[in-house]
């Protein structure tokens, strides 16, 4: 399954060892992660030689194609809300995935839409399973 895989770049990297271990994970069960790239610790080097245009192309691009979209939002950040909201309005099948004990905007708790699913983790392997089901059932 082509998944675009969403998380904090500019608003906060605190998550990154979660983000690198959880992209891993995913592309081990022979998924594919476009913006696998965002996981790791060079993701704001990479990011800082394109354009504002090209990061918003590319990235709407890699929506567009995706099967779903997998996105942590333990840390507030603009792109990502952006991301969750595109992919809604193209009928992509999207999860948010948070922190056990993380503030989550209520515009991603309160959204009714059906293709958006939020759930809370406590571990590493809990949020693996959490995906997992959310893949085999969109």
């Amino acid at each position: 399954m082509n998944i675009y895989f969403a998380c904090s770049i500019t608003g906060g990297r605190e998550l990154e060892g979660f983000y690198r271990q959880f992209v891993a994970a995913l592309e081990a069960q022979g998924h594919i992660i476009p913006t696998s790239h965002l996981a790791r610790s060079e993701a704001l080097e990479g990011e800082r030689v394109l354009t504002p245009l090209d990061v918003y192309e590319r990235d709407v691009k890699w929506i567009r194609e995706c099967d779903a979209l997998i996105a942590e939002v333990s840390v507030p950040s603009h792109g990502v809300g952006y991301e969750i909201g595109y992919a809604l309005t193209l009928k992509k099948p999207t999860l948010c995935l948070y922190q056990e004990g993380r503030k989550v905007s209520r515009m991603i708790t309160g959204n009714p839409d059906p293709a958006l699913r939020v759930e809370v983790y406590s571990t590493f392997e809990e949020a693996l399973r959490r995906a997992g089901h959310f893949l085999r059932t969109s």
